[in-house]
């Protein structure tokens, strides 16, 4: 069964570049440990149309810097056009689907 980790990135409210450093590390050491999906908890802001930390994470993702870690990734609000896509590379996402569709406060990403 595939590995699914879950991270906080929003714990100890840190800058948005400080949540981005973290992230990739956070990224880089799931796919050393065999994960092949991350949930990021980043939330979704004050305003509810995205904070800081959020557009920067998803930001970070579109790079090409992160090519050989990242497969393919998508925010919580989108999980119902791209469910059986990530299902299919991820069978073990199902487990954490409640928490996932619709909440724009998470970002799912399948590692390579």
């Amino acid at each position: 069964m595939a590995k699914v980790k879950e991270v906080n990135l929003e714990y100890g409210r840190p800058l948005a570049d400080d949540a981005v450093r973290n992230m990739v590390n956070q990224l880089g050491t799931c796919k050393r440990q065999g994960y092949k999906a991350v949930i990021l908890v980043h939330g979704y802001g004050s305003s509810g149309t995205g904070g800081a930390i959020k557009v920067s994470v998803r930001s970070k993702l579109r790079e090409r810097s992160l090519s050989g870690i990242v497969r393919s990734y998508c925010g919580g609000e989108h999980w119902l056009n791209k469910k059986k896509e990530l299902l299919e590379m991820c069978s073990s996402l199902s487990d954490y689907e409640r928490r996932i569709d619709g909440n724009s406060g998470v970002t799912v990403v399948i590692l390579k």
